[in-house]
Parts: structure tokens; C-alpha cells; sequence
């Protein structure tokens, strides 16, 4: 789905450009654009982008609940489950933590928050907002200090015990919930609605998220995505939706290949769903992870 507000910007972009091309040696003095002309294009630009996102809502809104159904919801959230801790009951992993040696540092809760990718950090100083005396807090310095490292400085010996407490709390359970929602879930099944994915597609999408992170890096979800379109068109620009998925996942397996990560939930799993043609993801599913077998009836 191309944007208006994309060409827009860049039209800004290059209007605004034109008065430093003029040359240095022309009659006419080159005038500068005044603040309250960029003040104006910038709002302009954030109307378009808000227009935008209205008009993608109303898309959305008239489009079946995929993955956002609550029985879907629940079954991405097992399959993520058993690639992250080898489980199918994820709502035993708010309290797990641990180094997976994988260079983020401390893995931890149902999403496989890291404290070197930010994630955790953006956890924890959301949550002590609404609740400034969690047994965490006191981390806040360390985990900003570690983030973007796999660094432990400052988070031992007491970090772990202080997540697994306080992960014994219903409100940071909750945290937990509604920060993997706003940070991957929501977000990816969004982009894959609008992309005319089906509930598989929102499920890559979701995984990969989760996985890679936000990032527009080249090993980042978003870097992912702009890659699978340069080889592939998405069912909303036309394309076939199998051979599009095809695509995103050859892309994701070769950048975790790259970084000599297990591929098992790509090649077992969700490429098994693939070649399968269950786009709706339904159920029984069987897939496997790590060489361990799960079934959901």
C-alpha cells in the first residue's frame, strides 16, 4: 500500500532544498525559508500522517480480527512460547531470566525482553511510573547504563531474584501483557493487515518482531520487511500472498543464518504452515523447535 504522506515529505524535502541550489553567483540574494514556513510544512506533513493513519483505521476496521481474535492471540502466544523456552504455557514465563549468551544480555518475561535491546529497560521505566516503589526500580541506572551491551554491570547478584519477585505481582504481570502488545504484537499484526496478509502472515510478522526488534537495520523486522519488498509484492499491492511470505522468510533465515542462529522456527514451523497453505492458521497445528515436537489440537 504506497502513501501519499511519503511522497509528500519527500516533496517537502526537495521544495525546501531548492533555496540552497540557487547559485552563489546569481543577482538575486537567496532567501532562507522562514521558521513559520517550516513550522507550517511540519505541520502539514503531521495532518497527512494523521489523515493517513485514520484512513488505514477505517482498512483495518473493516477487516476480519486475524490474529487480534482472542483463540488466534492465544495460539501465537504458545508457538512463541515454545521457540523462546521450549513451552507451550507461556504464562509460566513472566518470571523467567537468564543469559542466553546471544549477546543481548538477560533475556526475561513472557516476550523475551533483553536488557541489551531496550525493551526491558522501556518495560521497567513504564512500570515504575504507575508503581515508583516496584522492586526494580533501583535497577533503572544499571539497565541504562547496559543497554545496547551484554553487559551485567550493576544488574548482579540481585537483578534476577528482583524480576522473578516481582514478576509474582499481578501488575507487573499486566505490564508485561500491555508492553508486548504495544511494542510487537500490535504493531505487526497491524502492518500485515494493511500489507493483505492473512493470520499466518500476521503471525511471521509477530514472530519476527519479536524476535529481530523494531529496528529499520538490515537484521532488524522493518530492514526485514523492506528487503522481502524489493524481491516480492504484498497481496495488497497484488502479489501472491504464499509467494510474498516465501520471500520474507528466505530473507529472515539467511540474516539468522548470518548470525549463526537456530532457523528450526522458521524452516519446522512457520514455513511447515507455509507449505501447508494453512494462511488462516488453523488448528491442529504440529510444528517443530529445537528438534522437540508440539501439537495443538
Amino acid at each position: 500500500m504506497k502513501h501519499a504522506g511519503v511522497a509528500f515529505f519527500v516533496a517537502a524535502v526537495a521544495a525546501a532544498s531548492a533555496y540552497f541550489l540557487v547559485p552563489s553567483d546569481s543577482a538575486e540574494p537567496t532567501a532562507k525559508p522562514s521558521v513559520s514556513a517550516a513550522q507550517a510544512a511540519r505541520e502539514e506533513a503531521k495532518d497527512r500522517a494523521e489523515q493517513e493513519r485514520a484512513e488505514d483505521d477505517k482498512v483495518i476496521a473493516g477487516l476480519p480480527a486475524g490474529l487480534s481474535a482472542p483463540v488466534k492471540k492465544e495460539l501465537a502466544q504458545r508457538i512463541v512460547a515454545s521457540a523462546h523456552q521450549s513451552t507451550l504455557n507461556w504464562r509460566t514465563l513472566y518470571g523467567s531470566i537468564e543469559d542466553l549468551e546471544d549477546g543481548r544480555g538477560y533475556t526475561a518475561g513472557i516476550a523475551g525482553f533483553c536488557t541489551g535491546t531496550h525493551d526491558l529497560l522501556a518495560l521497567v521505566e513504564r512500570y515504575t511510573e504507575t508503581h515508583p516503589d516496584n522492586g526494580l526500580a533501583r535497577y533503572l541506572p544499571a539497565l541504562r547504563e547496559v543497554d545496547g551491551t551484554d553487559s551485567h554491570e550493576g544488574l548482579d547478584p540481585g537483578f534476577a531474584a528482583a524480576w522473578k519477585a516481582e514478576a509474582k505481582l499481578p501488575a507487573f504481570r499486566r505490564a508485561q501483557d500491555e508492553h508486548r502488545d504495544r511494542v510487537s504484537f500490535d504493531p505487526a499484526v497491524r502492518l500485515a493487515k494493511l500489507d493483505g496478509l492473512g493470520t499466518l502472515g500476521q503471525f511471521v510478522y509477530y514472530d519476527a518482531l519479536i524476535f529481530h526488534g523494531p529496528d529499520a537495520g538490515p537484521e532488524g523486522f522493518y530492514g526485514l520487511r523492506e528487503r522481502a519488498l524489493r524481491v516480492a509484492d504484498t497481496p495488497a499491492e497484488g502479489g501472491s500472498e504464499k509467494a510474498y511470505l516465501d520471500a520474507f522468510l528466505d530473507i529472515r533465515r539467511t540474516a539468522m543464518a548470518t548470525e549463526r542462529m537456530d532457523t528450526s522456527r522458521v524452516d519446522t514451523a512457520q514455513r511447515r504452515f507455509l507449505n501447508e497453505g494453512n494462511l488462516r492458521l488453523e488448528t491442529p497445528l504440529e510444528w517443530a523447535v529445537y528438534g522437540d515436537t508440539y501439537k495443538v489440537p
